[in-house]
């Protein structure tokens, strides 16, 4: 009876997730609660679930705030406009040199771990060379999305957060393993972008005879459109170009004492933009201003945080994730329950079309990870899998919020973006996937 109420309520979430049509705060604190209810537990022991879940969670929470704070400050100073720019102009029109630009330009956009704004950065700065080019825009997005998705790894971003959250763990050590991953990641998807551009060259040829001939060039008066409209997003008087060494050093000594471990990630963030602020904004008046701007991204993470441990701390005090995953194993073929982990992971970027980024690590994740503990595997080596299996498809699913940002700057519509963008994604995944598992990263 508990796994069925367990179940009952994992499946109510996860479909109100998917839905959209309750914010996940609401189905994260109300339908455990009755679930609880159903399962006969009384407010007092709901509540010392609900202490035991939010105290796990507490320092994600206080990391998302000040980090989205931290970077947000950083792109309003303009600390990444030089590599964006710069980036642009060293491809000056080479459909090749262009997709592999691409790829940088959205890597280093997305440090901040936030997709609107990597997509506001990137697809008006870049749009007018595909244009000019004939390239094809759905490759400027795939290109973007997955980047952006490999980026997406980084403490700060939502799926490593969650994840802490559910296993208990400290962000930074959950990441440090996932770094290589990363790298090789990037490395793997400029080599895509080559191939892809030498594609893109030969169809842009085949199009016309001028493609051809003018193909791979590109006037100065384009190049600087792109370089202006890379700045669209951004207010002029916020720039601080005379503080950019400053600014860079501060942003490289914040993320590398996150690397470091020497401090939680919440205290290095929070460090971070207590230096950051009076340093480009001395008047109170406009150090306030920064943070009502970023501050609402910041909240409403921690909120989603704060509310999931609630849920999980819920589920884990009434013993229902423990009973479902023993009755789970009763079920599943001997010979597939020891690989769930891998499983999942292989198709986590389709379930990333189904389920939505809170209700895959929320909801399944919890599942899974009691479920591989029964075999021997290691808590961590499950959510690796899962993370690598799910995250590139992070940007090439219309439960993502910011995709539909990128696909209105763009022009662009969500049915030919899968189609186009789709399997090279999912093939990127379940590649990184068997490297993890090569590197150790990933038991089985």
């Amino acid at each position: 009876m508990l796994s069925i109420i367990g179940l009952i309520t994992i499946v109510v979430i996860v479909a109100l997730l998917i839905s959209g049509k309750v914010s996940p705060i609401v189905g994260l604190v109300l339908v455990p609660v009755a679930g609880a209810f159903a399962a006969g537990f009384g407010f007092d022991e709901i509540g010392v679930f609900f202490t035991e879940g939010t105290t796990k969670v507490a320092s994600v929470a206080i990391m998302f705030i000040f980090a989205i704070l931290f970077f947000g400050i950083m792109q309003d100073v303009g600390l990444f406009d030089p590599l964006i720019n710069k980036m642009i102009a060293i491809s000056r029109g080479n459909v090749i040199a262009v997709a592999v630009a691409t790829v940088i330009i959205a890597a280093i956009a997305h440090l901040d771990g936030s997709g609107a704004s990597t997509f506001l950065i990137t697809i008006p700065a870049l749009l007018p060379l595909y244009k000019r080019l004939k390239m094809n825009p759905y490759l400027l997005l795939m290109l973007v999305g997955t980047a952006a998705s490999i980026m997406n790894m980084v403490p700060w971003a939502g799926p490593l957060g969650r994840t802490a959250s559910v296993l208990d763990v400290d962000v930074t050590e959950l990441w440090r393993p996932l770094i290589q991953i990363q790298v090789i990641g990037l490395i793997l998807l400029i080599i895509i972008a080559v191939a892809l551009g030498y594609r893109e060259k030969r169809l842009i040829a085949k199009k016309s005879a001028i493609g051809v001939s003018h193909g791979n060039e590109i006037s100065d008066a384009t190049i600087a459109e792109a370089q202006m409209a890379a700045t669209v997003a951004e207010v002029n008087d916020l720039k601080r170009p005379k503080l950019l060494w400053l600014n860079a050093i501060l942003a490289i000594a914040v993320i590398g004492v996150l690397v470091w471990g020497i401090i939680p990630a919440g205290f290095a963030f929070m460090i971070g933009v207590s230096i950051a602020l009076p340093l480009n904004f001395p008047k109170v008046k406009d150090q306030m201003e920064r943070i009502k701007e970023h501050a609402p991204g910041g909240i409403m993470m921690a909120t989603i945080i704060l509310a999931a441990g609630s849920f999980l701390g819920i589920l884990n005090g009434t013993n229902m994730l423990t009973s479902i995953a023993t009755d789970l194993v009763t079920v599943l073929p001997e010979f597939v329950a020891p690989y769930l982990h891998i499983i999942i992971g292989v198709f986590g970027v389709p379930f990333d079309l189904l389920l939505s980024t809170d209700a895959y690590y929320f909801a399944l994740l919890p599942i899974i990870d009691q479920v591989a503990l029964t075999f021997g595997i290691p808590s961590l080596s499950t959510a690796y899998a899962m993370i690598i299996g799910n995250i590139i498809g992070t940007f090439v699913s219309p439960l993502s919020p910011a995709l539909w940002l990128a696909l209105g700057l763009a022009g662009l519509e969500m049915g030919k973006h899968i189609r186009y963008s789709f399997m090279m994604m999912w093939g990127l995944s379940i590649v990184l996937l068997i490297i993890a598992v090569l590197l150790g990263v990933i038991v089985i």
